[in-house]
């Protein structure tokens, strides 16, 4: 089993490269199935995720052709078949897209159960009732969700809660059903912005993405296009709350600072210099930090994603803390492993209280899921002496080359795969 060993106590100092949007490339590589023209998508984050949903997509017929690793161009004229295999799926929850992509383009679709991190309950209920009112009969049978239509028309459909994931696949299905649909309480979040782009950069007419209203006149057919995914906000997020709790100072490049104004605003309120540019933001911490509270909210607001980055954070900040968890009840999980560190950490229901300490230890601990993996190494990265994190897998879902961009900003960070690379890893640093 893979694993991190982390010497911490070493400012991050440098400049990063922020990858593509995961969330965003999940959302656009299934709507990419909706045309039989070619589709070239561009910079695609190499993560185990995207990886996973081509080799699915590639299950059902679409021709898929790696040009770089941030480079894809596909083709789905050949799709042969609409039920896709469930040892891909199980793995990655943004699995549902195909359903959104699939019944928008060929009136069927039989996908499994969502897999994905284990941090709530995220229930698929408005996917499948915004299906259902335009006009699709949803069933699900030995762990399938099958949806099929005769034909789709439009619908008014409002959100009972806003949902990212709802608002993308009812706004797939939706592209290609006939006639005016209108989406209320939608999620605004960049990436839902960037699928409904792609989408309208293939012929759709898409209207209101990055409101709470998205209007959708259904077009018969789409085109090819070339589209570039925008920076991913959580993995910009994560560098910048790493260069805040070792004390460094992080030129964060690639990013898109609107997306960031939440993660910003808590960065200044517990004293970090916030420096933004065009298109790269500079965090640096020259000094012991200060607490705050912080409560997870749809976008804008504070997202849930960057939760337990500002965790491990207010974990070493002066005061106590109050950090309140809206969106998903256990996302508080890699509190225990905090705690194993040295953090002084309390969870009431869906808040944590944090009184920061002066120091965290190194200590050996386990990735709950992929945020909490990241921030726990966050978290060793800003610990005295040595620490092993297990179950890295989680964090390779989501981050590309996290340890090398760490290392080159000063990280002493080792992925290794036994105790004795381990040992040797632990011997070279000491």
């Amino acid at each position: 089993m893979e694993q991190y060993i982390i010497r911490g106590g070493n400012p991050l100092v440098g400049e990063v490269e922020i990858s593509g949007a995961k969330n965003a490339a999940l959302g656009i590589l299934a709507a990419a199935i909706m045309t039989d023209d070619t589709v070239q998508i561009e910079n695609l984050p190499n993560v185990r995720d995207i990886n996973v949903l081509l080799e699915a997509m590639e299950s059902i017929g679409v021709e898929v052709e790696r040009l770089s690793s941030h480079s894809v161009r596909m083709n789905s004229a050949h799709i042969g078949e609409v039920s896709v295999d469930y040892e891909y799926i199980k793995k990655i929850r943004a699995s549902y897209y195909l359903i959104g992509a699939l019944l928008g383009k060929y009136k069927r679709a039989k996908v499994p159960l969502p897999g994905g991190c284990n941090i709530g309950s995220r229930p698929i209920d408005l996917h499948l009732k915004g299906f259902k009112l335009l006009g699709a009969k949803v069933t699900i049978r030995n762990g399938f969700i099958i949806a099929e239509a005769e034909h789709l028309h439009s619908a008014h459909i409002f959100l009972d809660t806003v949902s990212v994931g709802a608002t993308i696949n009812i706004m797939m299905a939706a592209a290609m059903a006939e006639g005016y649909t209108v989406i209320e309480n939608c999620a605004r979040e960049p990436h839902v912005v960037d699928v409904a782009n792609f989408l309208n950069s293939m012929g759709a007419n898409i209207k209101g993405a990055g409101t709470d209203v998205i209007r959708i006149r259904g077009v018969q057919k789409l085109h090819g296009t070339e589209y570039p995914i925008i920076p991913d906000q959580i993995e910009a997020g994560t560098f910048m709350f790493a260069a805040a709790a070792t004390k460094g100072d992080v030129m964060v490049k690639n990013v898109i600072p609107k997306h960031l104004e939440a993660t910003t605003a808590k960065l200044l309120e517990i004293g970090c210099e916030v420096e933004e540019f065009d298109n790269a933001v500079r965090v640096v911490a020259s000094k012991r930090l200060g607490s705050t509270n912080v409560k997870t909210l749809p976008y804008p607001g504070y997202p849930t994603d960057m939760q337990p980055q500002i965790g491990v954070t207010l974990a070493l900040a002066k005061g106590t803390s109050i950090v309140t968890e809206s969106i998903f009840e256990n996302r508080f999980k890699y509190m225990d492993e905090l705690a194993r560190m040295g953090a002084n950490v309390r969870v009431e229901g869906n808040t944590a209280i944090i009184t920061g300490v002066e120091k965290l230890e190194g200590a050996r601990v386990s990735a709950p899921d992929l945020r909490a993996g990241a921030a726990l190494v966050i978290a060793a990265l800003a610990a005295e002496g040595i620490s092993t994190i297990d179950d890295i897998v989680y964090i390779q879902r989501g981050y590309e080359e996290f340890e090398e961009k760490l290392k080159s900003l000063g990280a002493e960070i080792e992925r290794v795969n036994s105790e004795k690379e381990a040992q040797k890893f632990i011997l070279r640093i000491s």
